[in-house]
C-alpha cells in the first residue's frame, strides 16, 4: 500500500494545469492562479485500485466536512489546512447538500449560489494545500437536473484539475441499481466534457451498502470508484461480506463516508468494530473518508460547538472523542509507506 502523507510534486505535470489558491496564507497562489503548477499527482482507476501514473496503489485518508448548508462555517482554508498539517490528511470531502433533508433545511435547490461558493472555497483550499478533495453531491434523492447544473459550473472552472474527485450521488436510498446506473450514465458525460481524466465516485443502493449488487452490473465507463458507507456500531460482518463480494468481482471501492458509532450518527463509539473495518480497509487498500467536521450535538460530529470556524485555532479541547480517533486513524494510515 502506498499512502501519501505528503503529496509529491509531479515534475511531469508542471505547467500542465492551472491551480487555484484561497486565503490570506496563499495570496501568492491567488495572484498567480492562472499560471500555477499542479501540486498533486493525477490519479486513475486500474482494476480495483486507485493508482498513480506509475501504477502504484494510492490510499487516501481524511475527514468529510458536514453538510455545507448547516456547517458552512468550517468551509474555509484554515480548516482544510488544519486537517492536513495537524491530522495528516491528504484528502478532504466537501459535502454539498443537494436538497433539504431532516434538520438540514437549506441546500443547492434553495440557494445554489451559496452551495457553489462554499464548494469552491474548499476546492481552492485543497489545491492551495496540495491535497485531494472530493466534491460530493450530497443527495439522498435523484436530483439529476440540479446535479448536471452544479457539476457543469464546477468543471467549467476547474477543468481537469487533478485534485478533484467527483462524487455524483452521496447515498441513494431504496433506489434500484438500474436507476442509479441511468443517472450516472447521464451525468458522467457532463463532468467528462470538461474533466475527461477525472475520477468519479458512483453511489450504490441502500445508503451505499449494496455494493455487491452494483458489482453484478457495473457501469461501462473508465475511472470509476463505487462508494461503500458504513457506521461501525451498526454495520458488521454482513456489510463487509457485501464489500468483499464486490471486490472479488472486480468492483473498485472507496469508503467516501463512515463513522465509528451507530448509523444514526449517535451512540457510543464501537472501537472493536471500527478496528475490524480498518483492518478490512487495510487488506483491500481502500481510501477512507470519515464523517464529519461539524458541531452538532451527536457522536459523529467531530467538533465542539464553541470551537473556532478556523481549524488552525482548534485545541484538543475542541475535538470530541470521535475526532481524536479519526485523527489517530488518518495519521497512522497516511504514515505507512
Amino acid at each position: 500500500m502506498k499512502s501519501l502523507p505528503a503529496i509529491i510534486v509531479s515534475a511531469v505535470a508542471l505547467g500542465m494545469m492551472a491551480g487555484c489558491g484561497h486565503g490570506s496564507q496563499q495570496s501568492a497562489n491567488v495572484e498567480n492562479a492562472e499560471n500555477d503548477t499542479m501540486a498533486v499527482i493525477p490519479l486513475h482507476v486500474s482494476g480495483t485500485a486507485l493508482v498513480n501514473a506509475d501504477g502504484d496503489t494510492v490510499v487516501l485518508n481524511g475527514p468529510s466536512l458536514g453538510w455545507h448548508s448547516n456547517w458552512g462555517r468550517f468551509y474555509n482554508e484554515g480548516t482544510v489546512r488544519a486537517v492536513k498539517e495537524k491530522w495528516g490528511a491528504n484528502i478532504v470531502r466537501a459535502a454539498i447538500g443537494a436538497h433539504p433533508s431532516g434538520d438540514c433545511v437549506n441546500g443547492y435547490s434553495v440557494d445554489s449560489a451559496n452551495a457553489v461558493n462554499l464548494a469552491m472555497k474548499v476546492i481552492d483550499a485543497a489545491i492551495a494545500n496540495q491535497m485531494y478533495v472530493i466534491c460530493d453531491w450530497h443527495s439522498h434523492e435523484n436530483t439529476l437536473p440540479d446535479a448536471k447544473n452544479f457539476f457543469s459550473v464546477i468543471t467549467e472552472k476547474y477543468g481537469d484539475t487533478p485534485n478533484i474527485l467527483y462524487e455524483i450521488w452521496n447515498e441513494p436510498l431504496e433506489i434500484p441499481w438500474q436507476e442509479i446506473k441511468d443517472y450516472a450514465n447521464q451525468l458522467i458525460p457532463v463532468i467528462r466534457k470538461n474533466a475527461p481524466g477525472s475520477v468519479i465516485i458512483v453511489g450504490t443502493p441502500k445508503w451505499d451498502q449494496d455494493v455487491d449488487i452494483a458489482a453484478e452490473s457495473p457501469i461501462e465507463q473508465p475511472n470509476l470508484l463505487y462508494s461503500l458507507h458504513y457506521y461501525a456500531g451498526t454495520h458488521k460482518d454482513w456489510n463487509r461480506d457485501k464489500a468483499r463480494k464486490a471486490i472479488e468481482a472486480g468492483l473498485p471501492l472507496i469508503v467516501s463516508e463512515c463513522g465509528s458509532m451507530d448509523h444514526t450518527g449517535d451512540g457510543p463509539i464501537d472501537y472493536v468494530s471500527w478496528q475490524e473495518w480498518m483492518d478490512f480497509a487495510d487488506r483491500n487498500k481502500l481510501s477512507v473518508l470519515m464523517w464529519d467536521i461539524a458541531d452538532k450535538d451527536e457522536s459523529c460530529s467531530m467538533i465542539s460547538s464553541t470551537a473556532s470556524d478556523n481549524g488552525m485555532e482548534w485545541t484538543d479541547a475542541d475535538l470530541k472523542e470521535w475526532a481524536k480517533l479519526a485523527r489517530k486513524t488518518i495519521m497512522e494510515r497516511n504514515s505507512r509507506k
